[in-house]
């Protein structure tokens, strides 16, 4: 099969589109239960050109998923594509010229400082929730705990972060966790939430 069938059935359907032909429900942001581990909250972001699953690191383009979800080569993915969305191999799609050229992925590098940052801004933004509704003052009259105190001023600001590193194109959340890995604030959090956790278990 030369590549350019291959080129012509990945510009026909996107990666979101597979995932919801074969029975998958990405939420608003494109997010879906993984069906490569057992995941309960969705894990997995379905974009245009590729899939990223944030717990167990799956990803590729559309054939990539088809091959995994149903055990297939990447061949075989291709012809499967093909027989299902109806596509003649030897006419390109009207739509090919509507999505951009491939362009070169992310390393494993990037992908481990995303998931990364994504670990560290997810467990603070729980403690963040978890506090904001154990520490909430039970009457107007009562002292705000610092803690319920630091939720209201900080929840806004990690969910702003996270989204910057969940959401957008792979070079977009390349870039956004090499912003936060360039100084101390990640590590800090990632200290104190460690510290918190231990101290919790003690």
């Amino acid at each position: 099969m030369p590549l350019s069938l291959y080129q012509t059935v990945k510009f026909a359907i996107t990666v979101r589109q597979v995932g919801e032909m074969y029975g998958m429900e990405p939420d608003r942001h494109g997010m879906v239960c993984c069906p490569f581990h057992s995941d309960s909250d969705p894990s997995m972001k379905l974009n245009d050109t590729y899939y990223y699953c944030f717990g167990c690191g799956a990803n590729g383009d559309a054939i990539d998923l088809t091959a995994k979800l149903f055990d297939l080569n990447p061949r075989q993915a291709a012809e499967k594509l093909i027989h299902d969305i109806g596509l003649d191999p030897d006419k390109p799609p009207a739509n090919a010229i509507a999505l951009p050229p491939p362009k070169r992925g992310l390393t494993d590098e990037q992908w481990a400082d995303i998931a990364y940052c994504l670990r560290v801004l997810t467990d603070y933004l729980d403690l963040l929730h978890d506090w904001r509704e154990r520490y909430k003052p039970a009457s107007p009259e009562e002292p705000l705990d610092e803690r319920f105190v630091e939720a209201l001023h900080m929840t806004e600001t990690i969910e702003h972060l996270t989204d910057c590193v969940a959401f957008g194109t792979p070079q977009q959340k390349a870039d956004a966790a090499a912003r936060l890995l360039s100084g101390s604030y990640l590590l800090m959090l990632e200290e104190r939430t460690d510290r918190l956790a231990l101290a919790k278990c003690a």
